[in-house]
């Protein structure tokens, strides 16, 4: 009798120990399951991530690019950096340098890009009165999202007194298609484009020697 019921006794566990491998090869599926739903969900996702880091880092662009202005501005006021005759080639290279080392921290500029203008556009220019001084981004033509027109740039400040005008323009790239449509600016026949960052600074030159 006690053969018997030590039997019965050790009977059921080893019935749950075979029903158990059981249960968990169910679990596992369920692992699979999820596995699918993050794969379907992950292109969306990341999508949303890359379109909200590259808009953060296309401001933080724009901002670096209007400190330039304001620095390269305050160097012209003061005459620290002046020009001898209008859009002096030398003094082009060396502003257009200048300006690149004052934004260096986020945009590079190449020494092709410095001397031939792809990306970043700088208009200096001298104005008889603050009312002279244009308002609005020159564009190839009416159209919203129209390229610059760029044959009025030019790198001619005034001397001391005068009234000046500092514009940078950089056309930054956009990647994510997400965001595409929302922060282009100008845009190629192809339908893709860039963000293009504008800042400005309107300034009169100090009574320098």
């Amino acid at each position: 009798m006690c053969t018997d019921r030590h039997t019965e006794e050790q009977g059921p566990p080893k019935t749950r120990s075979r029903k158990r491998p059981i249960f968990r090869r169910f679990a596992r599926s369920q692992d699979g399951a999820a596995a699918i739903e993050f794969a379907i969900l992950a292109l969306p996702y990341f999508l949303i991530v890359f379109a909200i880091l590259e808009t953060f880092i296309a401001f933080i662009g724009e901002q670096v690019v209007s400190n330039g202005v304001e620095v390269m501005a305050r160097k012209v006021r003061t005459g620290e950096i002046r020009s001898t005759s209008a859009n002096d080639p030398a003094f082009k290279a060396t502003f257009r340098t200048a300006f690149c080392n004052e934004i260096s921290v986020m945009i590079s500029c190449s020494a092709e890009e410095i001397a031939t203008p792809k990306r970043l556009y700088i208009d200096l220019r001298s104005f008889s009165s603050y009312a002279d001084i244009p308002t609005a981004v020159p564009r190839q033509s009416s159209a919203q999202y129209a390229d610059l027109k760029t044959s009025d740039f030019g790198y001619s400040p005034g001397g001391a007194k005068s009234i000046n005008m500092l514009r940078a323009y950089y056309r930054w790239p956009v990647l994510t298609d997400l965001v595409r449509p929302m922060l282009t600016s100008v845009r190629s026949s192809d339908g893709t484009g860039d963000f293009l960052i504008v800042a400005t600074a309107t300034f009169q030159n100090e009574d320098y020697p």
